[in-house]
C-alpha cells in the first residue's frame, strides 16, 4: 500500500529523519482522544544543527530552514506514534519559538518555514493556527523550537 503523504514528501525531495530521542524528562508525543500533542522539536538532524541567535549568529533564511527541519522530525514522531502520516486529519496548531536578539521582531518570517512546509505537504489539512514568539534563549542554544497539535483519524 502506498502512502500519498510519503509520495508527496518524495516529490518535494524530502525524507523523514530518524525519530529524535527526547533530551530530558518528557516524551515526544502524547495522544488524547484524536489529538496528538507533540513536544517542541529542535533543528538537529545528525550533524546538521541550526544553533545560535537570530539574526546575529543565524540568518533568517537559515533559521527558516531549521524550522523546516523541525517539521520533518515532528512528522517522523507522528508516523512513529500512529503508523501513517495519512491518518493526519488536520494540523491544528503550531507554536514556534525563535532564539532571538532583543531587537529582532521578524519571528513570523522564521516560523513561516514550518507553516509553509506543512501546507506544501498536507494542503488544506496543513493550515493551522499559530503563535510565533521570540525567546531570550532556547534549549541547546538552538535557533528555533516548534511544537504541534495534530488531529488524527482513527
Amino acid at each position: 500500500m502506498t502512502s500519498p503523504i510519503l509520495e508527496r514528501l518524495a516529490t518535494l525531495g524530502l525524507t523523514l529523519p530518524a525519530v529524535p530521542a527526547p533530551v530530558a524528562a518528557y516524551v515526544n508525543c502524547v495522544r488524547s482522544g484524536n489529538l496528538l500533542f507533540l513536544s517542541g522539536g529542535l533543528p538537529i538532524d545528525g550533524d546538521r544543527k541550526v544553533i545560535g541567535k537570530v539574526p546575529g549568529e543565524v540568518s533568517i533564511e537559515d533559521a527558516k530552514e531549521g524550522a523546516r527541519m523541525i517539521v520533518l522530525n515532528r512528522l517522523a514522531v507522528i508516523q512513529d506514534a500512529i503508523g501513517s502520516l495519512d491518518k493526519v486529519k488536520q494540523i491544528v496548531s503550531l507554536t514556534g519559538f525563535v532564539n532571538s536578539a532583543p531587537d529582532f521582531h521578524a519571528h513570523p518570517q522564521v516560523i513561516n518555514g514550518a507553516s509553509e512546509l506543512l501546507v506544501e505537504i498536507f494542503g488544506d489539512k496543513g493550515k493551522h493556527s499559530r503563535t510565533a514568539l521570540g525567546a531570550a534563549a532556547l534549549p541547546l542554544n538552538v535557533a528555533v523550537e516548534i511544537n504541534l497539535i495534530v488531529e488524527i483519524e482513527d
